[in-house]
């Protein structure tokens, strides 16, 4: 029986475990501030009901890193009705903000009224695409709402696992290379397929070097969005030695018709495996971008090591 001191004599006492000390010391976790912007995720693309589950699984992510997270979609070619624009996602953040500030003034609760941005506006893009970018911020200005808007996505080693893992999952590259078993439709020889030209198509030549690092074979980066820039990039690997060719598609997925990384994969001759559409890292990465542009510190992501 307990006494009013705490347990009698011979009971256990549960004691409150000890922080581990040191660098291996399990970090705090994350929230989001209070007050903190929204993230919009600005998507590009003709909308649809696919373009917005990915969209969802990709802010879905992002909130499970970071508790509290205000995250919102906007679509740069949305109707305001099922898919909203991202001038009216952003109007609409302000007026909330607005309004929960004069609630509590109402209230007489003692506010600071609110400043700085309302939103952080993350482009839903792996690689720079300067028409696409040129739209988003336009859109960003005729809102006439105080956002700020972060650069895309890549180049990062997150996106050469994804790109790796799609690969793989298209029997087109080995899941491991320490495994010993070999995938006999792995290919010698990967095309990195971009949009947004000569810009998009260096950025994915960084994280192809990434790719190579990882699967051990040449990779090349082309332009989806530029007539036989594929078969040109398809012929220089082929002369080099590289008989079996993928393209994998640096890309999320909306950016671009699916119909062209088909004609594309055609006109080289090879398989083309699946965007990188809302692989984990993609969420990681959005949020990585809302959290530098805050200034606050998440846990950094990181790509898996090379195998």
């Amino acid at each position: 029986m307990s006494s009013p001191t705490g347990p009698a004599s011979g009971l256990p006492v549960r004691m409150p475990r000890p922080r581990q000390p040191g660098r291996h010391r399990r970090p705090e976790p994350l929230a989001a501030p209070e007050g903190a912007p929204a993230l919009v995720l600005a998507v590009p693309g003709t909308p649809a009901a696919a373009t917005r589950s990915l969209a969802e699984e990709v802010v879905s992510i992002a909130r499970s890193e970071l508790p509290g997270l205000d995250a919102r979609i906007g679509y740069l070619d949305g109707d305001d009705s099922e898919f909203p624009t991202l001038q009216a996602v952003l109007t609409h953040a302000a007026q909330e903000r607005t309004a929960r500030y004069e609630q509590a003034k109402a209230a007489g609760l003692d506010v600071k009224e609110p400043d700085g941005p309302v939103a952080v506006v993350v482009p839903l893009l792996a690689g720079p695409d300067s028409a696409l970018l040129r739209r988003i911020r336009q859109a960003v200005m005729d809102s006439r709402i105080a956002a700020d808007l972060t650069d895309v996505l890549g180049p990062h080693p997150l996106l050469a696992e994804a790109l790796h893992v799609r690969l793989s999952e298209a029997g087109l590259a080995r899941a491991d290379r320490a495994r010993l078993f070999a995938v006999t439709t792995a290919a010698d020889g990967i095309i990195l397929g971009a949009v947004g030209g000569e810009e998009a198509v260096q950025a994915a030549g960084i994280t192809g070097m990434l790719l190579a690092a990882r699967l051990a074979v040449p990779v090349m980066a082309a332009a989806l969005d530029q007539d036989g820039s594929i078969a040109s990039i398809a012929d220089q690997l082929r002369s080099s030695g590289s008989q079996q060719l993928a393209l994998a598609p640096y890309l999320i997925g909306p950016e671009i018709d699916p119909a062209v990384i088909e004609e594309a994969a055609k006109e080289a001759g090879c398989s083309a495996a699946e965007p990188l559409g809302p692989y984990p890292a993609i969420g990681k990465l959005v949020l990585a971008k809302y959290t530098t542009a805050l200034g606050i510190a998440p846990q950094q992501a990181q790509g898996a090591p090379v195998r």
